[in-house]
């Protein structure tokens, strides 16, 4: 608790300058001589921050894998693969030590409890909130914007031996709830009562990995991840601390069933049958949609492609029943440059018309219709790009481009065509500490969107940082 309340008051004092500095403020606790090695639990955790942040921590062996080589170092980046939705690394092993679990059992178990702590803090030109900007949608404010609690298994899909089983559960604390609320999963904080901080369990499925089906297949079922995409809910996870306009209005969660297989080493295929976007199955919302993905990868590992059709149904007018067609490209040019690019194409059918007869769902918007018209289609389109130059070991440079047409408003509350790029610096202290500063200019291209209708344009400065434990 010591340790983190010390970079609290680091990130607070210091402010975003401070984060691109080599060293940080706070002096780093001195390195434990062996003598000083203790088995209590306090004792074990202590020793761990000091080791990852000193660099003195034993090499561990390169990890068993299958397939093709890792194409990124993470860190510093947030993922060593070409990510996809929906299921584990098949052929990559479990080797992750966490600081909580070294303390608890020396890590020793497959059964994985950790976590992360992530403050952030923002200065805004908009008075009263960034939105449609995300996570920091709350402007001028420092906040805890995710708590979050793993509990974890992954099953073991190296080996061709026998099927294995693995599960995960997640709780979240913070701002952030709202970027995962549910219908149906405590989603009247949020959806009916807009409380700025909320808890959600975002996250609870169970993985079967079946060896013998090509070269392994995983079927998950539960509540996961909406699969399609670059960024994703979870903080660690992302390039940058905010997120581009193209996420703050796709699926966030589905809950259903997803089988992931694993052609060959540079195919893989997708295929599962959820109830819907951001529903629970018990609501009326929830209707069976269909999820379809491909992905390929070159022999080279320096580009993959990965396209999803996410939740496909009939289109009628439902909470958050969006009809998305997504792909994605990944370039890397050398070891430290790489590309992510994004585009996708959404749509929903008879939505209410704004200031027509028909309510709209709670905490969601109407479409600007046509005039007359109680319901229309309302589509949107948007792509975004990702340059991310690694620096360091530990140091990493990301500029993101991003293009959203909310052609009837119904995701922004706003019909209208936005742009935004945002240069961020991320520097990671050991692998347990992340500090994230941004700078953010976004414009509304047809009409005032941001500080609730009143600007056309939003610049902010900003960073979180993440402690892992």
């Amino acid at each position: 608790m010591k340790l983190l309340l010390s970079l609290v008051v680091c990130f607070i004092a210091c402010g975003v300058h401070s984060f691109a500095q080599e060293q940080p403020a706070v002096p780093l606790p001195e390195n434990p001589s062996p003598k000083q090695a203790t088995q209590s639990f306090w004792g074990k955790l202590d020793e761990f921050y000091r080791e990852d942040w000193h660099g003195t921590a034993p090499d561990s062996p390169a990890p068993p894998r299958r397939g093709l080589p890792q194409p990124l170092a993470s860190p510093p980046f947030p993922n060593s693969d070409w990510s996809y939705g929906g299921s584990p690394v098949i052929g990559e092993a479990d080797t992750n030590s966490y600081p909580l679990m070294t303390a608890i059992n020396g890590a020793q178990s497959r059964t994985k409890v950790y976590g992360w702590i992530s403050p952030t803090l923002n200065f805004s030109t908009s008075a009263h909130s960034n939105s449609p900007a995300v996570d920091d949608v709350y402007s001028n404010r420092f906040e805890l914007n995710q708590a979050v609690l793993y509990v974890e298994r992954l099953p073991n899909s190296v080996q061709r031996e026998h099927v294995d089983v693995g599960y995960h559960l997640t709780a979240l604390y913070g701002t952030d709830y709202r970027f995962t609320t549910n219908k149906g999963y405590l989603g009247s904080q949020w959806i009916d009562h807009n409380h700025e901080y909320g808890f959600d369990p975002v996250l609870e499925y169970i993985d079967v990995y079946i060896p013998q089906v090509a070269k392994g297949m995983n079927i998950r079922a539960g509540r996961y991840i909406s699969i399609p995409g670059i960024e994703a809910q979870l903080t660690p996870n992302n390039y940058i601390f905010s997120h581009s306009l193209l996420y703050s209005v796709d699926p966030f969660t589905d809950t259903g069933v997803l089988a992931t297989v694993q052609l060959t080493d540079r195919w893989l295929l997708q295929a599962g049958i959820t109830g819907g976007h951001d529903v629970a199955l018990w609501t009326r919302d929830a209707k069976p949609s269909g999820t379809a993905c491909v992905s390929y990868t070159t022999a080279s590992v320096n580009d993959n492609l990965y396209l999803c059709a996410n939740g496909l149904n009939s289109g009628k007018y439902a909470y958050n029943n969006l009809q998305q067609y997504d792909g994605t490209w990944y370039h890397r040019f050398s070891k430290t440059w790489h590309i992510a690019t994004e585009a996708w194409y959404m749509y929903q059918r008879d939505v209410p018309s704004t200031g027509g007869p028909i309510t709209p769902e709670a905490n969601t918007n109407a479409a600007t219709c046509h005039p007359g018209l109680r319901t229309c289609l309302a589509p949107e389109y948007a792509i975004v790009n990702y340059v991310n130059k690694q620096l360091s070991a530990h140091d990493f440079l990301s500029f993101r481009s991003d293009f959203l047409n909310d052609k009837k408003g119904q995701r922004t509350g706003v019909n209208t065509k936005y742009t935004e790029n945002t240069m961020m610096l991320s520097h990671w202290i050991g692998s347990t500490v992340q500090i994230r500063p941004e700078v953010r200019f976004e414009h509304a291209w047809d009409r005032n969107a941001y500080d609730r209708a009143t600007r056309q344009s939003q610049f902010t400065v900003a960073s979180d940082l993440i402690l892992h434990f």
